[in-house]
């Protein structure tokens, strides 16, 4: 417990909040892009723009927010991907239900199921990927 409250772990989450920040542009952009302009489907071009700022997020998370020097990127990548693709299905499933069922608007539902599974998304790759 004492570590999720010492300065270098909250220090870790401000940076990965931030490269998250920057996830949500590439992922809400590339989303729009999909759903609007090229007319997929909204679920589909969420997994898109999810996947592609999943990979940018990896990139950033490593070399800034968990300084990593693992040489096993491949490993390291596949872990961080896997709980990416988890926090999808989180993600998709907090869209389906606010959006289908409760009639939420899109984008405002993506925007909490991002908020959702960037908590997870850190606490996992804490202390799974980047160890």
């Amino acid at each position: 417990m004492t570590e999720l409250l010492s300065k270098a772990f909250l220090l870790k989450f401000v940076k990965f909040c931030l490269v998250g920040f920057s996830g949500v542009f590439v992922d809400f952009g590339i989303t729009y892009l999909c759903k609007e302009i090229f007319k997929i489907h909204k679920y589909i071009s969420n997994v898109i723009g999810f996947s592609i700022a999943a990979t940018t997020n990896y990139i950033l998370n490593r070399i800034w927010t968990f300084e990593s020097h693992n040489p096993r990127i491949a490993v390291e990548f596949s872990r961080f991907f896997v709980i990416s693709l988890i926090g999808l299905g989180i993600n998709s499933l907090i869209l389906y239900i606010l959006v289908s069922r409760f009639k939420m608007n899109f984008y405002l539902s993506k925007l909490f199921a991002t908020i959702v599974v960037t908590v997870w998304n850190f606490l996992i790759n804490a202390y799974y990927t980047f160890v």
